[in-house]
C-alpha cells in the first residue's frame, strides 16, 4: 500500500466516524444483515439511491470503512478538501473518467471496500437502469458485490429540510449476500461486460424486492 492509499483508508475510517456520529444522531438507522459483508479483502457495495443521505447512510452503518464514488460536482468549495480527506473518490459522470477508475481500482487492489450508485445518479432506487461501471470493477478486480438497500429515505421529506427525511426517522439499511459478477471464465470482453451487467441487475433487484418484503417499505 503506497503513503497515498494509506492516508485514504485512514481518512475513510475518519469518514466512518463522522458518518456514525450523524446519522444515528440525527436518524434512527435500522441495519440489517451487515455481517454479510466480508471481513477482509476487496468488497464492492452496489447500493440503490433515492436520496442524498444515502451514501452517509452507508458510511456510518456499514461495518467497514468506504469509498464512495462521488459525482465531480459534490467537490466544491471548503467539500472538495473534506471529502477528499475522508477518502471519497471524485468521478466524472459525463465521459470515462480514468482518474477515478485508476482510484476506484486502486482500492479495491489494497483490500478496501469500493461503495458505487449502479445507477449513476439519484433516481427511483430501483436497480432498473444500471450502467456497466459496476460490471467493470467486479470483473477486473475479481471482488464480490454486496447489494445494499436503502429504504425509508426518500418516503417522506422534512418540513424543516426538504432535501433530507424527516429527523430521527426511521432508515433501514439492508445488506444482501456476496456474489461474484463474473461467469467463472475469467474473462473481461465486451459480452462478458454485457452479461455480467445483467447478471448484477437480476441480483440487485431481487435483494430489493426481498429488502421491501423485510422492512415493509
Amino acid at each position: 500500500m503506497t503513503d497515498a492509499s494509506a492516508r485514504s483508508a485512514r481518512g475513510a475510517a475518519v469518514g466512518r466516524g463522522i458518518g456514525i456520529g450523524l446519522m444515528y444522531g440525527l436518524w434512527r438507522p435500522r441495519v440489517l444483515g451487515s455481517w454479510r459483508v466480508p471481513a477482509t479483502g476487496p468488497v464492492i457495495l452496489a447500493v440503490n439511491h433515492t436520496h442524498g443521505i444515502d451514501g452517509p447512510m452507508l458510511m456510518g452503518t456499514a461495518p467497514r470503512p468506504v469509498h464512495f464514488l462521488i459525482k465531480k460536482e459534490a467537490f466544491v468549495g471548503p467539500l472538495d478538501p473534506f471529502l477528499r480527506g475522508i477518502g471519497q473518490l471524485k468521478v466524472d459522470r459525463h465521459g470515462v473518467d480514468r482518474n477515478a477508475i485508476t482510484d476506484a481500482l486502486g482500492v479495491l487492489g489494497d483490500g478496501g471496500v469500493l461503495g458505487i450508485f449502479p445507477e449513476g445518479t439519484r433516481g427511483e432506487g430501483d436497480f432498473a437502469s444500471l450502467r456497466a461501471g459496476l460490471a467493470y470493477f467486479a470483473l477486473r478486480s475479481g471482488a464480490p458485490i454486496v447489494p445494499v438497500a436503502v429504504l425509508g429515505s426518500a418516503r417522506r421529506r422534512s418540513r424543516l429540510i426538504s432535501a433530507v427525511p424527516p429527523l430521527r426517522s426511521r432508515i433501514d439499511v439492508v445488506f444482501g449476500d456476496p456474489f461474484a459478477a463474473g461467469d467463472g471464465s475469467g474473462r473481461r470482453t465486451r459480452k462478458a461486460l454485457d452479461d455480467a451487467t445483467v447478471r448484477i441487475q437480476e441480483r440487485l433487484t431481487a435483494h430489493l424486492a426481498g429488502a421491501r418484503r423485510l422492512t415493509g417499505h
